[in-house]
């Protein structure tokens, strides 16, 4: 029994799992901060949960005396800016709610003076260019939105909350393609998150995402697109003149599942919002040798055959998110991977290649081919590079969970 906790309290909990995404038209930059509200709009994919997701319970009792958070193992303060938005904003639309289990019931009222205990965890690497702030705080606030009975009054209103913890959070909300509208109002009820289309629209895209280090990046999102836009000026033409054009594009491919179309914006894309950071003062280098070595491989190949075969896009970090139209060439690219970056001698190859390989059915795992263009040049492989493979696939969005992170019987994290 918790300190202080009477004979009889009761605990309410919801758990919920939410996605990361990957945006293929980039988000870098704010017109406002306290709002998180973007300079230009953005168009992600949403990854299978199953292989890239934040996992969060969240409880309530009258015997908790506090907020409190634990994040992958350890508690952290609740009193940033970020959470205590959500919560403030979660908390304001909250309804009158029976726990179906205890048929215990909570007035609307009640959960302003009602504190919670949060419990959440990744499963892939924090703070290391993989969005896992996206996947964490989307699912903070689609767990509380069930917690406390939240329904929606306009169509992505709690992504526009899920926004205002961490902008591409918003995106998050949804499976398969997604769109941040940047909106033009000043209190940011229009710069919400929208589906494009489920992600079943493409079932043939593959996703193979290319560790390059899990370690937490130098130069975190939130001070350098700051710094971007106090300072580049390459990062204002391409919001206010190329993105725009670019959006339209990008629709148009996903909606026809154009993969070229898609290989070409979303290479071209990745690349500039990486030019933006060099125009930064001082210059940001996400990207290193290896990233730039993934950007070869993929050039060389899509040269050699005349279409593009593959595409990449690097968020705020070294690590490869590479697209393949088939399961065959996601086969011909994890093979050309694993030609160029082999792993370690002391590492397994079932450790280094993880996630969804079953659905690629991927037989030349022990012995990847020689790509045929580089027969008769002198190439050089670049073993241990790469931290692990990830294959996966487009998926969908958040979705409530039968089995909890935290114990019933103490408000405390299992």
């Amino acid at each position: 029994m918790m300190d202080g906790e009477r004979q009889g309290d009761w605990v309410f909990m919801v758990t919920a799992r939410a996605p990361t995404n990957i945006a293929v038209v980039k988000y870098w930059g704010k017109r406002d901060q306290k709002l998180i509200l973007p300079i230009n709009s953005s168009i992600s994919v949403t990854l299978n949960p199953h292989d890239l997701s934040a996992t969060t319970t969240v409880a309530v009792s009258p015997s908790f005396k506090a907020d409190r958070l634990w994040l992958n193992g350890k508690e952290v303060s609740l009193q940033g800016d970020r959470y205590q938005n959500c919560l403030r904003e979660i908390r304001s639309r909250a309804t009158d709610v029976v726990d179906a289990k205890s048929g215990q019931s909570i007035r609307k009222q009640d959960w302003q003076r009602l504190h919670v205990h949060i419990v959440s965890k990744n499963n892939f690497p924090t703070a290391a260019g993989l969005a896992s702030s996206a996947a964490g705080f989307a699912c903070l606030v689609y767990a509380l939105a069930q917690l406390m009975g939240v329904q929606e009054r306009y169509k992505g209103e709690i992504s526009s909350i899920a926004r205002i913890g961490s902008g591409s959070a918003c995106r998050s909300l949804y499976g398969g393609f997604v769109e941040w509208e940047m909106g033009k109002d000043d209190d940011g009820k229009d710069s919400v998150a929208i589906q494009l289309v489920e992600e079943t629209h493409w079932e043939d895209l593959f996703v193979i995402i290319a560790v390059v280090s899990s370690r937490q990046k130098e130069t975190s999102s939130t001070s350098g697109m700051q710094d971007s836009v106090n300072t580049s000026k390459l990062l204002h033409h391409r919001a206010k003149e190329i993105v725009p054009k670019v959006i339209i594009e990008m629709r148009k491919a996903i909606l026809e599942r154009d993969f070229a179309t898609f290989a070409r914006i979303c290479c071209a894309d990745s690349n500039q919002f990486h030019a933006t950071c060099l125009d930064t003062s001082p210059p940001i280098f996400y990207l290193n040798d290896t990233s730039k070595k993934i950007i070869s491989m993929v050039e060389r190949w899509n040269k050699a055959e005349g279409t593009p075969q593959a595409a990449y896009t690097f968020d705020a970090g070294p690590n490869a998110v590479l697209f393949a139209p088939s399961k065959d060439k996601a086969c011909e690219l994890l093979s050309r991977l694993l030609f160029y970056f082999p792993p370690a001698a002391d590492k397994n190859i079932s450790s280094y290649v993880v996630g969804d390989v079953e659905s690629l059915a991927f037989k030349d795992i022990d012995s990847p081919f020689k790509p045929p263009e580089v027969d008769g040049i002198n190439i050089t492989r670049f073993s241990g590079e790469l931290d692990y493979i990830l294959c996966t696939r487009p998926g969908g969005g958040p979705l409530v969970l039968k089995d909890h992170l935290i114990d019933s019987s103490t408000g405390l994290p299992l």
